[in-house]
């Protein structure tokens, strides 16, 4: 069977390598006569794989022994509540970066929990640059700092680390793995699985040892267990069950990456298959994106079309060439392409052509 090119913004495409290991593994992992989902996760069985998977993923991003991975649940939105109740009280104030629909997600929900301080709202222009620091709006001695790099919606990333004195706390959902980073320029970093880590259901936090005593809201015993990233720490991710077909599948994704060369190989991967397509978008009167270039996304990249009269057409056709999930967020409205690591060089190109012909028949 041919696989479509999926360009779903999450859950989204697995490297094709992956798919076929775990339907190798399914029935039967490593001769065990048990499949990896139906494991006890105190077993040695999982425990080898839970531990492989975090010594690859450390390798991958060369995590610091003073930092924490916890394999935890409830996705990003989870930890837009567990941030503010590890780091801090009710009292304090913590800076909030917004640049689009989940930073605003995040600063709402993180409001219940501490003094959330917006130092800067996109919304004036659309969320389709970010103003620079001199217009910030910065506490004085904020708890944290949180942002989200890359906003899956509209296609927004900030380019460079924000300056401040606090600690920066990072939501890279839709970023993570796809380029280098240096994980001890971050107090937290925190990102669902289901975009560049693998299958919903797990989300994955890097924590500082430095941080993971800020017990924040539990000195009043409201931050809940599953949440409290201390506890989380202590119990190896499992002071409950875990959500262990996502971890197995997380681990053979991260072997597939070393496989590939690591994360900088992605990289440059990544970056040329946005130029290519942003190359598309930008030499055509047809298409639009409405980002500006500084700050356009390397992994989500929205497009209009000039008559959206023609979007459900466009969208049917694509579809009959195994181009699907090109949908836009209802938000925004025309098309988006999420183009994560798992994205072959190919489905971007049959993505190019595509709109090249469709172009040329209706423009």
């Amino acid at each position: 069977m041919k696989r479509a090119y999926n360009f779903s913004p999450g859950p989204a495409m697995l490297p094709g390598p992956v798919i076929e290991r775990l339907r190798e593994e399914v029935g039967d992992w490593h001769g065990s006569g048990m499949a990896a989902m139906e494991m006890g996760h105190r077993s040695e069985e999982f425990t080898s794989i839970a531990e492989k998977a975090e010594a690859d993923l450390r390798d991958l991003l060369s995590i610091p022994d003073s930092y924490k991975v916890l394999f935890m649940q409830g996705g990003a939105t989870a930890q837009f509540a567990a941030v503010p109740m590890n780091l801090c009280t009710p009292d304090d104030t913590a800076d909030y970066l917004v640049t689009g629909y989940w930073s605003r997600m995040a600063v709402k929900e993180g409001a219940r929990f501490c003094r959330a301080n917006t130092v800067l709202d996109t919304a004036d222009n659309g969320d389709t640059s970010i103003p620079g620091a001199d217009r910030w709006r910065l506490s004085e001695q904020a708890a944290f700092f949180h942002y989200v790099d890359n906003e899956t919606i509209g296609g927004v990333r900030l380019p460079t680390l924000p300056v401040t004195e606090a600690p920066l706390v990072v939501d890279m959902s839709s970023s993570i793995l796809s380029e280098p980073i240096d994980v001890e320029d971050y107090g937290v970093i925190y990102a669902g699985a289901q975009k560049n880590i693998g299958p919903a259901g797990l989300t994955i936090v890097i924590v500082s040892d430095e941080l993971l005593d800020r017990k924040g809201n539990d000195k009043k015993g409201a931050i809940p267990s599953v949440l409290d990233y201390r506890r989380m720490a202590d119990a190896g991710s499992m002071l409950n069950t875990p959500p262990t077909f996502s971890w197995y599948a997380a681990g053979l994704v991260f072997e597939w990456l070393k496989a590939q060369g690591g994360v900088e190989k992605m990289a440059a991967r990544n970056r040329a298959k946005a130029d290519r397509l942003y190359r598309a978008i930008d030499d055509s009167d047809f298409y639009a994106n409405p980002v500006a270039t500084k700050y356009r996304s390397v992994m989500n990249i929205p497009f209009m079309l000039a008559d959206e009269n023609l979007d459900a057409l466009f969208l049917e056709q694509a579809a009959e060439r195994g181009l699907t999930s090109l949908k836009g967020h209802r938000t925004v409205g025309g098309m988006r392409a999420s183009i994560y690591n798992a994205m072959p060089d190919e489905g971007v190109d049959a993505l190019v052509e595509f709109m090249g012909e469709f172009e040329r028949a209706n423009g």
